[in-house]
């Protein structure tokens, strides 16, 4: 088969999308496909479409804007084009932080409490009253995400992040094991266990620099707990609309409770990513979790 990927794009997170579509481009042609590699951010979307329609099947991954939020799906959608990953819908159900959120609770699904703010209701916002987390509305990767665990804090950089965005998601912070679950298509992967470097957060640094340990199966997560948390993707992956894969990320207290942090609609897939080494646990090694990719495409 012909096929084509994109990486890069225009988010913040290019860096990630190109690193994780070149491992995919690398498996395709392992694979025994043909394989031409474009990033969009140097193509109208007319040309883009124009050479889409060329291939058999299109691996937009994409993170954040210009990925997962749905614009260039729709353009697919309407051009005909066949292409792996997130329909619109899933999309809008997901990229913007206040849909999912509303939509959780829409469905009885734990989330930690949360708001909308701009810079001038910082002060006065009442869940700046004890630890909580600032993030922007859309885009992932934990850029310009603040993890506020001292109270009073520091208020500059929120500041100077809110006056950036217009608007920012707040929430109380959930202290407790964090873990992942992937979904392909409609199984639930194994639960992965994250646990950042001693004193510090699963930011973007963390993320990527191979200090964080990432445990699957996971050690300190009962495995009562794991099912809990795979039933919890699997359900927001479905209300959700994701269809062909999905990764959420979950907090589970001191009590056991477990809250849904997120949902990525294209999860990483670089050689440090999460998705690719639930599936490797599953039994996938990582071109025949590709090549599952490639039966998905329509």
């Amino acid at each position: 088969m012909n096929y084509l990927v994109l990486g890069g794009g225009i988010s913040p997170e290019k860096d990630v999308s190109h690193r994780s579509a070149t491992a995919v481009k690398q498996a395709l042609v392992a694979i025994g496909h043909t394989v031409t590699y474009i990033d969009p951010a140097d193509k109208s979307t007319e040309e883009l479409i124009e050479q889409a329609a060329k291939y058999d099947g299109v691996f937009p991954i994409l993170h954040g804007i210009g990925g997962e939020d749905g614009a260039l799906q729709t353009e697919f959608d309407t051009a005909e084009i066949a292409y792996f990953g997130p329909r619109p819908d899933a999309c809008r159900n997901t990229f913007d932080k206040a849909v999912f959120k509303r939509l959780l609770e829409a469905h009885s699904l734990p989330t930690p409490r949360w708001n909308i703010i701009s810079a001038n209701q910082l002060a006065t916002e009442p869940l700046t009253k004890q630890p909580f987390v600032l993030k922007p509305i859309s885009g992932g990767s934990s850029i310009d995400t603040f993890i506020v665990r001292q109270i009073p804090f520091d208020d500059e950089p929120l500041l100077e992040a809110l006056n950036r965005y217009g608007t920012m998601l707040i929430e109380e912070l959930i202290v407790g094991h964090e873990v992942t679950v992937g979904i392909l298509k409609d199984t639930a992967l194994p639960v992965v266990e994250i646990i950042p470097p001693a004193d510090q957060d699963f930011d973007y640094e963390n993320k990527y620099n191979g200090a964080t340990t990432e445990l699957c199966p996971p050690e300190n997560v009962s495995d009562e707990q794991q099912a809990t948390a795979q039933l919890l993707a699997l359900q927001v992956h479905r209300i959700s609309d994701c269809g062909h894969l999905s990764r959420t990320d979950i907090m589970i207290d001191s009590d056991g409770h477990h809250f849904i942090i997120d949902t990525n609609t294209m999860p990483g897939l670089t050689d440090q990513s999460l998705f690719p080494k639930a599936a490797a646990t599953a039994g996938y090694s990582w071109t025949e979790l590709v090549e599952q990719f490639t039966k998905l495409i329509k």
